[in-house]
């Protein structure tokens, strides 16, 4: 039997005890219905091969192969994590279309006894659910952003501000990355797909008819490129400008970025790429920082010497609508306090 989902939200908050994925790891891996587990019936290696068999000798020898392969993993499956549920489980399996992967071993659980069924159309179907909400529709939120230079702790800000009752998004969050050249996090990036997917589970959970904070960013963070739906409706958004001193910033910058001070080679690598913009002798001095082990003034030269020309360049083409302004001499716990109370009085204002 198959089971149709026709909204995002269906999907999201359906009854049954476990979704399963049966694509190769790989599918699983770029991107894959939230709460999911993966129990490929055929991994990268055995799908490659069953498709060269398919395409140069015969479909039905293909077929031949793949029915044994499939039915070898399933029992890895039964007997493996499947082994601890009784009667009562039911299971909803998928592969890409809903074709003869997740057929194949709905059948099987289903002889078992498992009221098992089918996603209707596989995962396409679901990225269908998700391109219709990002590119299909208007984002239908109100969005206040928080904008300010680099270092100004807008992500610890915003869940702070989460923990007192408001909606946000963390984009920086669901990307991986921390939205600058210096950014990128241990374990890389999810792919496009995948952050879309965890994007529009977001927008799913949240309150159309109440604000929702997201940090300012431009319309890639890394190498993932934000929905135009979701970027239109941050370049007309309303902001509060948060502002702190450099030395404040510095200091934060520094511990925010230990990940990466704690590999120096990887650090001069990213370094290096700023030569185009900044030129050698600039990096050459950023670089001394580096091998003195100075990061705190490494990373105030970094916000004097590119970040804040880039955010000034940047605002100086287009003039958005500000909600306010907070600042704080400190981006401690004191002074994070102090921006959270600040930002609840204009928002409450507003």
């Amino acid at each position: 039997m198959s089971h149709e989902f026709k909204t995002l939200d269906a999907a999201l908050n359906h009854d049954f005890d476990t979704v399963i994925d049966v694509r190769s790891p790989s599918e699983f891996a770029e991107d894959h219905i939230p709460g999911a587990v993966s129990l490929p019936v055929l991994s990268d290696e055995e799908r490659a091969r069953v498709g060269t068999l398919y395409k140069q000798v015969s479909p039905f020898d293909a077929r031949k192969l793949g029915a044994a392969l499939v039915a070898r993993n399933a029992a890895r499956h039964i007997e493996g994590p499947l082994s601890g549920y009784d009667g009562s489980w039911q299971p909803l399996v998928y592969c890409w279309r809903g074709g003869q992967r997740s057929g194949s071993f709905a059948s099987i659980l289903s002889q078992i006894g498992w009221r098992t069924e089918l996603v209707a159309g596989g995962y396409k179907s679901w990225r269908k659910l998700v391109q219709t909400r990002l590119y299909e529709r208007e984002l239908g939120l109100q969005i206040i952003l928080l904008d300010g230079n680099t270092g100004t702790a807008k992500t610890a800000l915003l869940a702070r501000l989460q923990a007192r009752g408001y909606q946000m998004i963390d984009l920086e969050g669901l990307a991986a990355h921390r939205g600058s050249l210096l950014g990128g996090q241990p374990g890389g990036q999810p792919s496009q797909k995948g952050f879309e997917t965890l994007l529009a589970t977001e927008l799913a959970k949240l309150d159309p008819a109440r604000p929702v904070l997201v940090e300012a960013e431009s319309s890639k963070i890394g190498n993932l490129s934000l929905p135009p739906s979701l970027w239109k409706v941050m370049a007309a958004a309303p902001r509060i400008v948060i502002e702190a001193p450099i030395t404040a910033r510095a200091t934060y910058l520094a511990d925010a970025y230990a990940d990466i001070i704690a590999d120096p080679a990887l650090l001069q690598q990213r370094l290096n790429v700023l030569i185009r913009h900044r030129g050698h002798e600039v990096v050459a001095g950023w670089t001394s920082l580096l091998e003195q082990h100075n990061f705190h003034g490494l990373a105030a030269a970094l916000i004097e010497q590119h970040y804040d020309p880039a955010y000034a360049k940047a605002r100086a083409a287009k003039q958005r609508p500000e909600l306010g302004r907070i600042s704080a001499q400190t981006l401690d716990d004191a002074g994070l306090s102090q921006l959270t109370d600040a930002a609840c009085a204009l928002l409450s204002a507003g």
